[in-house]
């Protein structure tokens, strides 16, 4: 009977309170914690599953999201070299989960009482430090640095929402927008330097170019000097050759070159009869003694042809 009663009583009171606007029983979500407020003050935290409030005098004060969240921002700046840039910023952030030793010291409790709205706290904070970091670096440097400023701002901002029961998991500077008019400046920078590279690349195309032409006109001179100088060593051999045999046949010295000069004026003579260009014709100096040697050319000639005799080589 007892049972009963108070089965009665807990349907009444369970559709009172849902009546009323204030069920008893309760889920809390994966990845939420729940405030529970008792006659208007904190009373506890529930975490997931099924819980129960006491009609009227219990309510569900917040549910407090401890997913990972995202902020993005637009903030100015201003560098070293006194150029305004905008900044696009991403912030990473959720509710410290961290033990405490105290529930009011627990990041779920922090970030319902004491901060109401942490996204413009953080917009702040973050703006602050951004302004306190550009500035040390030029625009050219901010491009190269925005990962350390950014970790600079990360650093700095963790530290103060912290005290809200908030942790910041990253921030990251996504873009630097640029005042058109620098804009256009860099764009012609940019194009400036793409020019001069290509200027340098095509100078060294011509240099290389130049370089092995030359180079290939080198070696082609220096064959042609190895054939001249090997003709040249040719013709040296030969007439060489034809000295010593002219010597061989009984001619002196004197004699033998006097024959020579005066064959190289025979055909030199032929040369000319054959052209048909050459109007004056330069005789040698003593010319009228080199035809006294014909007949020992004749001579040489026909021990040339006959066999020699040890005893009297130049026998007829």
């Amino acid at each position: 009977m007892i049972v009963l009663t108070l089965l009665i009583l807990f349907i009444i009171a369970a559709v009172g309170s849902a009546a009323l606007g204030s069920p008893m029983l309760f889920v809390v979500r994966q990845q939420e914690a729940s405030i529970i407020e008792r006659l208007g003050k904190f009373n506890r935290i529930v975490q997931p599953g099924l819980h129960f409030l006491i009609p009227i005098i219990e309510r569900r004060a917040a549910e407090v999201n401890l997913r990972t969240q995202e902020a993005r921002y637009s903030l100015n700046g201003k560098t070293k070299d006194n150029v305004t840039i905008g900044t696009a910023v991403s912030v990473q952030f959720r509710v410290d989960q961290m033990p405490a030793q105290t529930v009011e010291q627990s990041g779920v409790y922090r970030s319902y009482y004491i901060l109401s709205n942490p996204i413009d706290q953080m917009e702040s904070y973050i703006a602050d430090a951004l302004r306190s970091a550009i500035p040390g670096y030029t625009l050219d440097e901010v491009f190269d640095n925005k990962d350390l400023i950014a970790q600079n701002v990360k650093d700095s901002v963790t530290e103060l929402m912290a005290g809200y029961g908030y942790d910041i998991i990253t921030t990251l500077i996504t873009d630097i927008e640029l005042p058109k008019d620098v804009e256009r400046s860099m764009n012609a920078i940019n194009s400036a330097q793409r020019d001069q590279e290509a200027a340098k690349a095509l100078a060294e195309a011509e240099r290389t170019k130049t370089v092995v032409a030359a180079r290939a006109q080198a070696e082609a001179m220096e064959q042609t000097g190895i054939g001249i100088a090997n003709q040249r060593k040719a013709i040296a051999d030969g007439i060489a050759a034809s000295l010593d045999v002219i010597k061989s046949s009984g001619v002196s010295a004197k004699e033998a070159n006097d024959l020579f000069t005066y064959t190289q004026w025979v055909e030199m003579m032929g040369s000319f009869a054959e052209s048909g260009k050459a109007s004056t014709i330069l005789l040698p100096s003593g010319f009228e003694g080199s035809s006294s040697i014909l007949p020992d050319i004749l001579a040489a000639k026909a021990a040339q042809q006959k066999p020699k005799d040890e005893s009297n080589p130049f026998e007829a």
